[in-house]
């Protein structure tokens, strides 16, 4: 027997001396000696390793990073400073082990073997899933960001290029004639399109657009996409395409195309469903946008034609309005004025400037309803008393408890005069400025609309000459509070001061005026909804010359 067989026939039975158990360790588990041949092994690494043998150098039968970590921990010159035993990780077959070197003492090395496969795999899938979890997150952030639909698409495209493929396509339900907006995504930029596309050209578009499940994308063949789902400078046909919708609120959002590049690995099911989870915040996104797009545009439409029209001259007569809402983040609100030029046949251009009970949105559409009812009564406003009565009975029958305040105006000029008839329905009189200053109080006056079976009114008859002012406001105006001193009330007095100071004005030099020394009043502190129209007989009568094209009255 050579001194090396009696050696390792020593280890052996030292070895075996302090762990008789090792053999049936489920770990498998490898002893070599300094010069790495092979000591001992147990069942299990034979599994592992088939072509081991006692005696066998483990260059033979085990891996290369094995035994080369052998030769160093055996060989400590050819170690680096301070290394000592400590486990290494290497791949076998497939399988990713850990290696644990444990040293005997007499030179013998047993390595225990563990297969972190599984672990490996867990922990890959875990950081996974925290970093798509992430995306989502960024990708909630940012979608929600803007409630442009454009932007919207944008964005929706280029989060899904930068972390879902190498390009992507966001593609919106076909609109007027069939087209779509496509957005087509790749790193650093985006391109929107308007296309008249058919979807039965892309396998799955048609049904992710309209909400269907996801076609899988191994049953898509990107030889088959037509040359607009495939971006300039992609590089060649794609080797892998994934469809999926984007779910809205009720109706789909749009679809999802994400492409890959040729030899890379094709979408697994793990990604597709990612995508999925993607798509369906970038469709809610979406989804709120394109519907707070929609309740914007109908509440544009809705605002235009309940705001108070521009005034200007109407047959020969100025006219002018201001109207300041109780909030400075609303447009409308509860009060309300109109102008409505005479007819041809002899009708008087019709004022109407009225106060209803409330603010905000309720008493804007209640203004509306008032607005709308006048006009279908201008037939018969030369009776003001009849249009009131009118008025009444509707707002008495309607489903709303509110009631209003408001000031009937007829305005006629006779060569350089103006008559007005005056009158008043439970609302502030009007004010009139006369040439010398004074301001006279029109004698008129009624109950309310709105409230009572019956409205009972009176009316004034007013002559205005060449640049006087009649002026229609609501308490707004009046009861305005605030001032150096503290909230002490705006007042008809003060009101009165200001009027007088307008002597000669135009109207609308009258209407900013008052609007502006009753701000300055109010400052920053809470107010009513504020409305006054001026009515002014010109200095001159050229104006009449001109009535063809000033007839109209006002704009909205």
């Amino acid at each position: 027997m050579t001194v090396f067989e009696d050696e390792s026939s020593r280890s052996r039975e030292t070895a075996e001396a302090r762990n008789p158990w090792w053999r049936g360790s489920p770990h498998p588990a490898v002893v070599a000696d300094r010069e790495g041949g092979v000591v001992e092994f147990n069942a299990a690494a034979a599994d592992l390793f088939p072509r081991l043998g006692v005696g066998k150098g483990l260059d033979e039968a085990v891996p290369r990073w094995l035994a080369d970590a052998h030769r160093r921990l055996a060989c400590p010159a050819r170690a680096p400073a301070g290394a000592g035993p400590a486990p290494l990780r290497g791949s076998h077959d497939g399988r990713l082990l850990r290696a644990h070197p444990t040293e005997s003492g007499h030179g013998d090395v047993a390595w225990w073997l563990v297969d972190d496969s599984d672990l490996t795999a867990a922990q890959d899938a875990l950081r996974t899933e925290r970093e798509r979890h992430a995306i989502l997150a960024e990708a909630s952030t940012q979608l929600l960001a803007s409630l442009n639909p454009d932007r919207c698409l944008e964005r929706a495209a280029l989060l899904a290029a930068d972390h879902l493929g190498d390009a992507a396509l966001v593609i919106s339900p076909p609109g007027m004639r069939n087209r779509s907006t496509v957005v087509t995504a790749m790193a650093g930029g985006f391109e929107r399109t308007q296309l008249t596309l058919d979807p039965a050209a892309v396998p799955g578009l048609a049904e992710a657009l309209r909400g269907f499940p996801p076609v899988p994308a191994r049953w898509i063949d990107p030889a088959e996409l037509p040359s607009w789902a495939v971006p300039e400078g992609f590089g060649g046909t794609p080797g892998s395409v994934a469809i999926t919708p984007l779910p809205g609120h009720g109706v789909p959002a749009g679809a999802l195309v994400l492409l890959r590049r040729g030899g890379q690995r094709a979408f697994d099911a793990s990604e597709e469903h990612f995508a999925r989870l993607f798509a369906a915040r970038a469709g809610a996104a979406l989804s709120a946008a394109r519907l707070y797009a929609e309740q914007a545009r109908v509440t544009r439409a809705l605002i235009a034609e309940l705001l108070p029209p521009r005034l200007h001259h109407v047959d020969g007569v100025d006219f002018a309005g201001g109207y300041r809402t109780s909030r400075d983040t609303e447009r409308i609100g509860g009060d309300f004025y109109d102008v409505h030029p005479g007819t041809d046949d002899g009708r008087d251009t019709l004022a109407v400037l009225g106060d209803v009970c409330g603010k905000g949105l309720d008493a804007a559409v209640l203004t509306g309803r008032i607005r709308s009812s006048v006009q279908a009564l201008l037939p018969l406003a030369g009776d003001h008393q009849d249009v009131l009565r009118l008025l009444n009975g509707a707002l008495l029958t309607a489903r709303h408890t509110r009631f209003a305040t408001l000031v009937l105006a007829s305005v006629r000029r006779t060569g350089g005069r103006v008559r007005l008839r005056l009158t008043s329905a439970g609302h502030p009189r009007p004010l009139v400025l006369r040439a010398t200053g004074e301001v006279e109080e029109a004698d008129t006056g009624g109950t309310l609309v709105g409230a009572l079976p019956v409205v009972t009114s009176r009316s004034a008859t007013v002559d205005l000459s060449p640049g006087e002012t009649c002026l229609l406001y609501t308490d707004g105006i009046t009861e305005a509070r605030g001032g150096p001193l503290g909230p002490a009330m705006f007042g008809e007095d003060r009101l009165r001061s200001a009027l007088s100071e307008c002597v000669g004005l135009p109207a609308e030099a009258v209407v900013e005026r008052v609007q502006m020394i009753a701000g300055t009043w109010v400052g920053d502190g809470p107010h009513d909804d504020m409305a006054v129209v001026a009515i002014t007989a010109p200095h001159t009568t050229h104006l009449s010359a001109v009535n063809g094209h000033t007839r109209g009255g006002y704009t909205a």
